[in-house]
């Protein structure tokens, strides 16, 4: 898939995004390469050995049992692939199409295998209170890596949402929206190379993967550089404030 700056195509990307708070982008990576990032996601899961869990208490009861999740932040520090994938075109002149500028920055990334059978799921929730910013020029970008039908836990998405702007979420166990029905939200089924974008306003989740197979997805979140966090928070994350496209009007004051 071809995607150039200026095309209709962007322009019906953008629109969507605005109207409905995310799209879902068909094929921005070929099956060959969804394929080759699998592989290397689920290499490099296994090289690390990494046995914790960042399974969400919050998610506990929307899958009635013991749920287990995989993940990994800042992949682009363990593997080059991942640090080619975040500065390609076909990616960032979307990001920046669908939030209306010209530069797209940096804030961070995770790689999460949910495992079959039991990959715990995400109750719905913004991701605006984890990292507010002033003007909410925020976004995320789903890579599917394999399949996410929804036996697989696929993201569900509550349209619109995000004009109602920041939401109060109950902090236990992680930032959620308890009183908005899980089913209200809209499955999001994917095939291998599909990206979802969504603004950090945008209502999610996912549920469980009780399917036989792991759902392999890499989160990468994106922002305006002319846009401050209003709260200095998630520092911890490697490689915050890279320009992946555009340059940093700011000359960097707010890093």
């Amino acid at each position: 898939m071809t995607i150039t700056q200026g095309s209709t195509q962007l322009q019906e990307f953008a629109s969507q995004y605005a109207a409905q708070g995310f799209v879902l982008v068909k094929g921005l990576l070929s099956k060959e390469e969804a394929a080759a990032y699998r592989q290397t996601s689920h290499e490099l899961l296994s090289r690390l050995n990494r046995d914790d869990d960042p399974t969400w208490q919050s998610a506990m009861g929307l899958s009635g049992g013991k749920t287990r999740l995989r993940h990994l932040h800042d992949a682009q520090f363990y593997d080059a692939a991942f640090s080619r994938l975040l500065v390609d075109p076909r990616f960032t002149d979307v990001a920046a199409a669908v939030m209306g500028v010209e530069n797209v920055q940096l804030h961070h990334t995770k790689l999460f295998v949910k495992p079959p059978e039991n990959g715990s799921p995400f109750p719905l929730h913004q991701d605006y209170p984890f990292f507010p910013h002033k003007y909410h020029r925020v976004g995320a970008a789903i890579f599917h890596f394999d399949d996410a039908p929804v036996e697989k836990g696929c993201v569900r998405i509550l349209p619109g949402s995000h004009l109602q702007g920041p939401r109060e979420h109950d902090p236990e166990g992680s930032y959620h929206l308890p009183d908005v029905p899980f089913e209200s939200a809209v499955p999001q089924p994917a095939e291998a190379g599909d990206v979802l974008f969504f603004t950090y306003l945008t209502v999610h989740g996912s549920g469980v993967n009780v399917s036989n197979e792991p759902r392999t997805t890499w989160l990468v979140q994106y922002r305006d550089p002319g846009d401050p966090p209003t709260v200095k928070t998630h520092d911890h994350s490697l490689g915050q404030g890279m320009m992946l496209r555009g340059v940093d009007p700011t000359g960097r004051s707010g890093a």
